[in-house]
């Protein structure tokens, strides 16, 4: 098949890059041409900003593909940009959304592509909603051949999933681990959460690329384990070596004295029980079988941040502001028990 991706470098897409260019397959990326020397040999490389449509259009050409995978759609009108472009050069279209976007407050812990998609704490997850919504019609009234896929936390070697951190990335809680330093972890540890290895995610995404089963279809790809936060933390603190010191705060706390998006991030989406079911995906991908267990995948994460330079990005803001957080809780507690005791 004729492969194009556009992005094909980040988080989720260099697995499925690398996965496709181990193939017969041919396999464009589209994008401005950042990380060309990460590129599998043998995957072509198309040039062009996304966000001007006339220049993504001469340098397409004249080509078709029979799958057009799209990795960085945010919101609506960049779907409608894609719908423009290749509703006439795609046979399938296949557009990254989010499990975020499944309804908020959860009702069941156990979520299914039936679950509704509803999300008031989160910006992103309702544009994810409405570019769904958008190209499902697409697909009811004009047959636009759409297959949605609904990843939930999913990490690669580059950078350590976690919780709470800063804009900058989760380093900074990495250096609070290895300095000894508590660390802030939401609520209190033990609500459910699933980590996807990119790896697992390319196996299940590649299997829906010129899949019949696929077209009209929405698909949620996971690992089939289930994790506390607790058990994270825990699993990245032995991947340093290191005594892990948690330090809980409620995610409501943490959302209203922030300027980080932690009411979207968290209330939104990390901080509710979810423990996914990916029978569909393996209906229509009979194969897809999670290998990595996260206290292995993480360990491999941990190694690769440590010994690359370009991962290790600081936030001394990030690192201040969890200092704050926790000096100040601990001496409201000490005013709290002074009071009580006079």
């Amino acid at each position: 098949m004729k492969i194009l991706l556009i992005g094909g470098t980040g988080t989720i897409s260099m697995a499925i890059t690398r996965r496709l260019a181990a193939t017969d397959h041919e396999v464009y990326l589209l994008n401005r041409g950042n990380r060309v020397e990460d590129l599998p040999e043998g995957v072509h490389s198309i040039v062009a900003d996304m966000e001007k449509e006339e220049e993504v259009k001469e340098a397409l050409k004249d080509r078709t593909f029979d799958a057009v995978c799209e990795f960085i759609g945010f919101v609506v009108p960049q779907v409608e940009r894609d719908y423009r472009l290749f509703r006439e050069r795609t046979k399938q279209y296949i557009y990254i959304s989010s499990a975020s976007a499944y309804h908020k407050p959860v009702r069941s812990p156990y979520i299914t592509e039936g679950t509704a998609l509803a999300n008031p704490y989160w910006q992103y997850s309702r544009d994810k909603i409405a570019c769904e919504e958008f190209l499902m019609e697409k697909y009811r009234t004009e047959q636009f051949p759409v297959t949605i896929v609904r990843p939930s936390h999913t990490y690669d070697e580059r950078s350590v999933p976690l919780g709470v951190h800063g804009d900058k990335g989760s380093y900074s809680v990495i250096q609070r681990m290895l300095q000894g330093k508590p660390v802030i972890i939401h609520g209190d540890g033990t609500s459910l959460w699933t980590m996807t290895h990119n790896s697992d995610f390319a196996k299940g995404y590649c299997g829906l690329i010129g899949n019949p089963h696929a077209i009209g279809e929405a698909f949620q790809i996971t690992n089939d384990e289930t994790l506390t936060w607790n058990q994270i933390y825990q699993a990245v603190a032995q991947a340093l070596g290191v005594e892990l010191k948690p330090y809980y705060v409620s995610s409501e706390f943490l959302a209203s004295v922030s300027d980080y998006d932690f009411t979207g991030s968290l209330l939104g989406d990390k901080a509710c029980s979810v423990i996914f079911k990916n029978h569909k995906l393996k209906e229509a991908v009979p194969d897809f079988k999670p290998e990595v267990r996260f206290e292995q995948g993480i360990a491999q994460t941990i190694a690769y941040v440590l010994s690359h330079k370009e991962c290790q990005i600081e936030d001394k803001m990030f690192d201040a502001w969890c200092d704050k957080v926790i000096t100040t809780l601990e001496h409201a507690k000490k005013e709290i028990i002074r009071d009580s005791d006079s």
